[in-house]
């Protein structure tokens, strides 16, 4: 379940940092609206893969995702943009991790009612 939840955080994430990539380049770039189109085609992807997580509160998770998304996008910057993250980045990026991880595990008086939807 664990590595599960993890690994549709990572695709989630990394179908919104794409999707809106691609239409950046054709935005900011003035690529061919393929860019555009596929970028939108993706985002659709990333609208449709948290509904897989087994977690019952929809709030609960798109926050959860803001913290990934965080993490990811300054992975991508600096992967892919070749933007060095300095303290700050990596400190705020840490804080995010804290966050989510306290957003979706902490455990919480009458969680066992909540995922039973009751």
């Amino acid at each position: 379940m664990f590595f599960r939840s993890i690994s549709l955080f990572f695709l989630a994430g990394l179908a919104e940092i794409l999707g809106g990539y691609f239409i950046w380049i054709w935005l900011r770039d003035g690529a061919s609206v393929v860019w555009g189109l596929t970028g939108g085609i993706i985002l659709i992807a990333y609208g449709v893969i948290p509904t897989l997580q087994n977690f019952p509160d929809f709030g609960r998770i798109y926050a959860a995702y803001g913290g990934v998304f965080i993490i990811m996008s300054i992975l991508w910057g600096w992967w892919i943009d070749g933007v060095t993250p300095d303290f700050y980045d990596w400190l705020g990026t840490f804080v995010a991790l804290i966050g989510t991880v306290i957003i979706l595990w902490y455990p919480r008086k009458g969680q066992e009612k909540e995922a039973a939807g009751q």
